[in-house]
């Protein structure tokens, strides 16, 4: 039995034994994480951040050109999401999500939903999906770029389509 329970323990710290010669302490991590810049370091890309972000009509039926259609904020991940905090009323649904890839040096698309409900907040109209192309301007504290609008029903079938332009202006702990 002490042979057996020699065994256990010796294996069990095994891992922690030491000839005195190498590190005690556990392997680094393989992955880092690192916080985003305005720069492409690699692993984060420089459109990743924080933006304050409109939306502006242009040729859209119904709508006149140059009609502000949103306006807010939108968080881009480096991990290829995205987050908007739109300009709507929140009972109307003022959040939406996102994928982007970049698709050049500067360029990048992205792909968001959100839900909408009428004004009342009651009821449910639809998913929206919002496709957006944007340039990355070369400083990296703005871009600018095509929207596209669209607005289904509950059964998938469209009922508005509204395309712009998109600016924005990245937003950093200086800005006020």
């Amino acid at each position: 039995m002490k042979t057996i329970l020699a065994v256990v323990l010796g294996t069990a710290f095994a891992p922690w034994a030491s000839a005195g010669c190498g590190s005690m302490d556990p392997p680094a991590p393989a992955v880092s994480f690192k916080p985003a810049a305005y720069s492409d370091r690699g692993d984060v890309s420089p459109i990743a951040g924080l933006w304050k972000f409109t939306f502006v009509s242009k040729g859209s039926v119904g709508i006149p050109d140059g009609t502000m259609v949103d306006a807010g904020y939108t968080a881009w991940h480096s991990d290829g999401t995205e987050l908007m905090n739109s300009g709507r009323a929140p009972l109307t649904g003022s959040f939406c999500m996102g994928v982007w890839a970049k698709t050049g040096e500067f360029t990048y698309t992205l792909n968001h939903y959100a839900l909408s409900w009428d004004p009342t907040g009651n009821v449910f109209v639809g998913p929206a999906n919002i496709r957006e192309n944007i340039t990355l301007d070369y400083s990296g504290t703005g871009f600018t770029g095509t929207f596209t609008l669209v607005q289904s029903d509950t059964h998938g079938n469209t009922v508005a389509t509204v395309t712009g332009i998109v600016t924005a202006t990245r937003v950093t702990v200086d800005t006020p």
